[in-house]
C-alpha cells in the first residue's frame, strides 16, 4: 500500500518548467489567451485525476477543473508567484472539490470513479475476482476518509506532491497536513489488513 514507507519518492515540478509557468502566466495575467490555453493543457490532465479521485465522477471533476480554470483566469491578476503556478491550481481545485464533497447531502464513495481497463492476466480467475474486491474494498475505504483527508492523502500518494505543496494546496498548516495523512493512512491499513 502507498505510504507504508517514511517518504514516497517525490514527482516534483521541473525547475525550468515552474519557471516557464511563472513566465506564462505573467503574459496570461497581460491578457495573452494563448500563454494560458499552454497552461490549462500543461496542468488541466493532472487536476483532472486529482478531482476524479477526490469526487468519484467524472462530471463533478470535469467541472470543478474547468470552473477551477475559469476561477484563475479571473484571478491572474491576484497570483503574485509566491507558490508555483501548478500549487495555485491545485489549490483552486482541491477547495472547489471540498466544497462540493461538503454540500453532499450523502457521503458518495469513491466506488462509482471508472477503473481503469484491467490488464491482461495469465493469474487465475479467482486471483482477478480477489484483486477486483481489494480495489472495491480500497475505493470503499477512500469514501468512508473525511473530504479533507481523502484531499491530503490523495495529493501525497497519488500525485506525489510534498508536503509543503499539500499545505499550500489545501491551506492548512504542514504538521496538519501530516496529521492528515497519518489518520488516512492508518483507516486504510486497518480496513486493507484483510487483503495483505
Amino acid at each position: 500500500m502507498p505510504g507504508d514507507g517514511d517518504e514516497p519518492p517525490q514527482r516534483t515540478q521541473d525547475p525550468s518548467e515552474s519557471d516557464e509557468d511563472a513566465l506564462l502566466a505573467v503574459r496570461a495575467r497581460e491578457g495573452d489567451e494563448e500563454a494560458f490555453e499552454v497552461l490549462v493543457r500543461r496542468h488541466g490532465p493532472p487536476l483532472l485525476r486529482l478531482g476524479l479521485r477526490m469526487l468519484g465522477s467524472r462530471t463533478e471533476a470535469e467541472d470543478a477543473v474547468q470552473d477551477a480554470f475559469v476561477s484563475a483566469w479571473r484571478r491572474l491578476p491576484e497570483y503574485r508567484g509566491e507558490a508555483a503556478f501548478r500549487t495555485w491550481m491545485y489549490r483552486i481545485v482541491t477547495n472547489r472539490c471540498l466544497n462540493l464533497l461538503r454540500a453532499r447531502r450523502p457521503v458518495t464513495g469513491l466506488d462509482a470513479v471508472p477503473e481503469p481497463a484491467a490488464p491482461e492476466h495469465t493469474g487465475s480467475p479467482a486471483r482477478a475476482a480477489e484483486a477486483g474486491a481489494a480495489l472495491e474494498e480500497l475505493s470503499a475505504a477512500l469514501g468512508r476518509l473525511s473530504p479533507e483527508q481523502r484531499a491530503c492523502w490523495v495529493l501525497r500518494e497519488l500525485h506525489g506532491l510534498p508536503y509543503e505543496e499539500i499545505a499550500d494546496a489545501v491551506g492548512i498548516s504542514h504538521q496538519a497536513v501530516r496529521g492528515r495523512i497519518f489518520r488516512a493512512r492508518r483507516s486504510l491499513t486497518e480496513v486493507m489488513s484483510a487483503w495483505r
